[in-house]
């Protein structure tokens, strides 16, 4: 049986004349998840049936599209020259009137992506729960953000948290504690799917206890967004309010804040609005992997480094052919998401996650993205947006960024110091061996170096930074295996390459 289904995958070269055989090893496939997922919910307990149901039927869709495993690789030769008017600049956007802006804010909903954990950086729980700033989480920035907006323009910006069962339990007890301010929060989860092992195909979950089998568990990635939303009830309430569009990104971006230029481009106009979205941002040499925006088969769609053929990955890594990539800071219109899940005709493509679990086990995980939707909606558009918009903290070198002196904290934005010359933030690059923990990364300096004229920085190796360093144009600091550099408190350090064995002791 495993071999069959390893060929009916389209992994190996099948035969000619064995079209008849696949499609029967595809049946039996699918026949036998529905046997396994059938047994599964029998153990769910009976008031989450509902549920798991709900979600299962979403898996058995995601796993038949995987069986006919069309594959998302792109034709590169059909990719269409961007039409002139698919990406607008922001700066030719216009600001609402001010009569405008309550009655367009309160068409809006806000949804972070809130799925993740902390572990890449060494933390606990949710990632949203990372001090980043004046010992402020990413949730209380955008809890900041979202209240400051509420209170100014006397509206009711909803705060939505899509949460995996990853983070769920943790951020419903945080949320507690923003009951009294003026932000009316909510959070779902997205789904629960069973991973599957590589061999069989089939879920490795023996019963429905997630908490005591994490492994054989996970979160679909965010393109889950639709059907969950549509499930929790949320989208039909919100089109009930007279809610128009939902602007959705990842919570550690720290630069995606409600753009009123944006949102006056969508909801304050006499014509028919993009029903999707997408912000993008110059692509420089540190976003090559990034996804980005084509026209394709006459449709604007989100091309990702996984569907690129091999021998054009190069191609598509070309800051001249690409010159954009997305933020994942989208603005989507609800009543197509309505119609779209309603026709069941959101096609998204498949991300297969091969993982290998602490036992040895080989499994995959079947993903998607929310920007992957856009080529399902009635005009797509892109908007390309200053790089004020994206500030991911995905590693410690960005949370040295977002806590140094490049910006300033105001009603929970990042705001650029203007004392900064270039608009582009420095590319740091910290050794992970000493820095990719949050703990280990703080207890290096005694607080964050001055870093207004910083171009470059290279950290690698045991070193540490002292009170008051400055650091300009590029500095490079490198100690060998077993050596230490401590970087004096005061030290001012311009177009400096620093290696070898540097340590202040106190005498």
């Amino acid at each position: 049986m495993d071999r069959v289904l390893e060929v009916m995958r389209g992994h190996q070269r099948v035969p000619s004349g064995s079209r008849e055989f696949k499609e029967l090893t595809k049946r039996d496939a699918q026949t036998q998840l529905a046997h396994e997922l059938e047994g599964l919910l029998a153990t769910a307990e009976e008031e989450a049936k509902k549920t798991v149901e709900q979600e299962f039927q979403g898996f058995q869709r995601l796993f038949e599209r995987f069986l006919l495993d069309q594959g998302s690789t792109i034709s590169w030769d059909r990719i269409q020259k961007l039409p002139e008017n698919a990406v607008r600049d922001h700066s030719t956007l216009k600001e609402p009137a001010p009569e405008q802006l309550h009655a367009m804010l309160n068409k809006l909903v806000v949804v972070k992506l809130n799925g993740g954990l902390g572990t890449s950086m060494g933390c606990h729980g949710p990632k949203s729960v990372i001090p980043v700033r004046s010992e402020l989480t990413f949730l209380d920035l955008t809890v900041q953000q979202i209240e400051y907006l509420n209170k100014k323009y006397h509206v009711n910006v909803p705060l939505v948290l899509m949460n995996s069962f990853n983070t769920d339990a943790d951020t419903q007890k945080i949320t507690r504690k923003y009951r009294n301010l003026q932000v009316e929060i909510y959070t779902f989860n997205q789904s629960c799917y069973p991973r599957i092992n590589k061999e069989s195909l089939m879920p490795i979950a023996r019963n429905c206890d997630v908490e005591n089998d994490m492994e054989a568990w996970y979160p679909p990635g965010h393109g889950d967004f639709y059907e969950s939303f549509k499930n929790s009830g949320l989208l039909q309430k919100f089109l009930e309010q007279g809610r128009e569009y939902v602007f959705i990104s990842n919570i550690d971006n720290l630069g995606a804040t409600v753009d009123l230029s944006i949102a006056d481009l969508l909801l304050n106009t006499d014509e028919k609005s993009p029903e999707f979205v997408m912000e993008v941002t110059d692509k420089t040499r540190a976003d090559v992997k990034g996804g980005t925006l084509i026209q394709y088969e006459n449709k604007l769609r989100l091309l990702e480094i996984a569907q690129v053929p091999k021998d054009h990955v190069e191609d598509f890594k070309s800051v001249k052919t690409f010159k954009f990539f997305n933020t994942n800071n989208l603005w989507v219109k609800l009543s197509a998401i309505d119609r779209l899940m309603s026709e069941n005709a959101l096609n998204i493509e498949i991300i297969v996650n091969n993982k290998t679990l602490d036992k040895g086990l080989n499994v995959i995980q079947l993903e998607t993205a929310v920007g992957a939707a856009m080529k399902s909606f009635d005009g797509g558009l892109g908007i390309n947006v200053p790089r004020r918009r994206f500030l991911p903290v995905k590693k410690t070198s960005d949370l040295l960024l977002v806590m140094s002196n490049l910006y300033s904290l105001q009603n929970g934005s990042l705001v650029m110091n203007p004392e900064r010359m270039f608009l582009t933030t420095p590319l740091v690059k910290l050794g992970d061996n000493h820095f990719a923990k949050v703990k280990e990364f703080l207890s290096r300096f005694a607080n964050v170096p001055n870093i207004i004229e910083l171009d470059h920085l290279t950290v690698s190796g045991d070193v540490t930074f002292g009170r008051g360093v400055v650091l300009k144009g590029t500095v490079i600091i490198i100690a060998n295996h077993g050596d230490r550099i401590d970087i004096p408190s005061g030290a001012v350090l311009e177009n400096k390459i620093v290696s070898g064995n540097l340590r202040i002791l106190d005498h």
